[in-house]
């Protein structure tokens, strides 16, 4: 008998498998679903972004706290926050450095261009046990990942509606900063829309 016919006879009928697999999924889906709609209406978040590379990775932080998976929401949105500082400091010319070198709230260049309450956020999530997520270290088993997840979203949201803050006026969206939203000549702008009725 080969390895493959040996792994094989394990495996079982596939289309079997495959059914059965179907339904343990339906079947979670709706025990958990009232808490996933509970968890992702207690949350508040930007509708509008712009379609900037880490745009995906935060609308994933919220599916992630949503969906219960709070060790991933917590890494995600310690990721984006970096991204946003990164952004924020390059279209400000203000020179590349590592991100905790934006967070001393006394020092930080940053605050010549955002609020201290906007930065004071951002350094809370930096400092939500970064490197214990980081590197898994043994710490992380005394963890409370869904408030920390939680916090850490809210925390990202004061941020991104501070930076990427908009309005609609008629049909037209106006960005609070447009230079963070990559306006192209005609006046246009690629969002990222975050809002499930929209």
């Amino acid at each position: 008998m080969s390895p493959q016919e040996g792994c094989g006879s394990l495996i079982g009928d596939p289309e079997q498998e495959f059914l059965g697999e179907l339904e343990l999924l339906r079947q979670r889906d709706e025990f958990f679903r009232e808490q996933r709609v509970r968890r992702y209406l207690e949350i508040d978040r930007q509708g509008i972004i712009p379609n900037h590379y880490f745009a995906r990775a935060s609308m994933e932080c919220i599916e992630l706290y949503r969906d219960g998976y709070f060790i991933a929401a917590v890494m995600v949105t310690q990721a984006v926050n970096e991204g946003i500082l990164k952004l924020v400091a390059a279209r400000n010319g203000i020179s590349d450095r590592k991100p905790e070198g934006f967070l001393d709230l006394k020092t930080s260049p940053l605050l010549a261009v955002l609020p201290y309450a906007c930065l004071e956020a951002s350094r809370r999530i930096w400092q939500s046990f970064r490197n214990d997520v980081h590197h898994m270290n043994p710490k992380v088993l005394q963890l409370d990942f869904q408030g920390l997840a939680k916090e850490n979203i809210q925390r990202l949201a004061l941020v991104e509606n501070e930076v990427f803050g908009c309005e609609i006026q008629g049909s037209r969206l106006v960005p609070k900063y447009p230079r963070y939203w990559d306006v192209s000549e005609d006046g246009t702008v690629s969002v990222f829309l975050r809002h499930p009725r929209m």
